[in-house]
């Protein structure tokens, strides 16, 4: 079990002023950065005897979480909610407090925001405009090493290649695949999903790859929708007897279309959708799927920020959460 010594040691503090901070003392003078270097390291060794309830007088250092989504596109696609409540419960351990942006970002920051987290994909002007800030920076589900920034991401790689395998070894050789394609919000760049070109590259190896089996429209359910029927409608009884879909959306339309043509799913098609929302256990069949940690990944990227904050370091980090294959009732298992 950690102790007061076990903090002192690691922190370089004394053992009164560790108490102190612990114990809630206002009449303390000591700096936010310290009070927080003491309650991380307290945080991380399990210490248990200290309640966080955040009631300080002075004003709380704060951090900004920039969603890249509107919050309406929130609600609409939890993914990115997941992020933000495992970020903002992370936070809050922490004694931080909160600031919301949702496909907006400040113009300034007060002087009690120490940091800013970006939730999703941003151009380089876009991260430009962040770095007027003036803070910290740490982005999420974002590859932003070549910008100069930590970031946290899914292990997309890994992932793809156990749908297919999973494929391959119940016998499938023709795999399909429905896909989406994004821009950023300022229109600035078209980006490439990784779940395309790893799909792409990993049936090639195997020589089993299509072209004519891939479609791609947005990430959206009506989407989701409109691909299958067309794909149902061009490839005809040669329609692949496995689909690999690249979000929970467009995997709720795809198995909607399924339906309304009278495929059976999964005795005449198997599915496996990528992120694993809520929504993939309250459609019928349930939805086999990529599990993504969404909440841990917010975590991991407060973890990063509040660590920047006490010992900046200048050098970028990329950190890949892993992902499970969950398999459900619309894969033959």
């Amino acid at each position: 079990m950690a102790t007061l010594k076990d903090i002192s040691k690691l922190s370089g503090y004394s053992l009164a002023t560790i108490s102190r901070v612990l114990n809630k003392d206002d009449s303390l003078a000591v700096t936010e950065e310290t009070r927080h270097k003491i309650l991380t390291i307290a945080d991380e060794l399990g210490y248990q005897r200290h309640q966080k309830s955040g009631n300080f007088k002075k004003i709380k250092q704060s951090i900004a979480i920039i969603q890249w989504v509107a919050e309406k596109e929130e609600l609409d696609d939890s993914y990115y909610y997941h992020i933000r409540m495992g970020l903002e419960k992370r936070a809050q351990e922490l004694d931080y407090g909160i600031l919301r942006y949702f496909n907006d970002l400040p113009f300034r920051l007060g002087e009690e925001v120490i940091g800013a987290i970006g939730i999703g994909k941003f151009s380089p002007r876009q991260i430009a405009d962040f770095e007027r800030l003036n803070c910290p920076l740490v982005f999420v589900d974002s590859d932003t090493l070549n910008q100069g920034y930590p970031c946290v991401m899914a292990d997309f790689t890994n992932s793809v290649h156990k749908v297919l395998d999973y494929f391959i070894e119940h016998g499938h050789q023709r795999i399909g695949m429905i896909a989406g394609q994004e821009t950023t919000t300022d229109k600035q760049v078209v980006l490439q999903d990784p779940r395309v070109s790893t799909y792409t590259s990993y049936l090639m190896e195997k020589q089993l790859y299509d072209p004519s089996l891939v479609f791609t429209g947005d990430f959206s359910t009506t989407s989701g929708h409109e691909l299958m029927l067309e794909a149902i409608r061009i490839l005809g009884e040669d329609l692949p007897e496995a689909f690999f879909i690249a979000n929970d959306r467009l995997a709720v339309g795809a198995l909607r279309a399924l339906q309304e043509k009278g495929l059976s799913i999964p005795d005449q098609v198997s599915l496996i959708s990528f992120n694993d929302t809520s929504i993939t256990r309250e459609v019928y069949p349930k939805l086999s799927a990529i599990t993504v940690y969404t909440e841990e990944m917010g975590r991991t990227a407060m973890d990063i920020l509040n660590k920047q904050v006490l010992s900046p370091s200048k050098i970028p980090t990329l950190t890949t959460l892993g992902t499970q294959l969950t398999i459900r009732d619309s894969c033959r298992s």
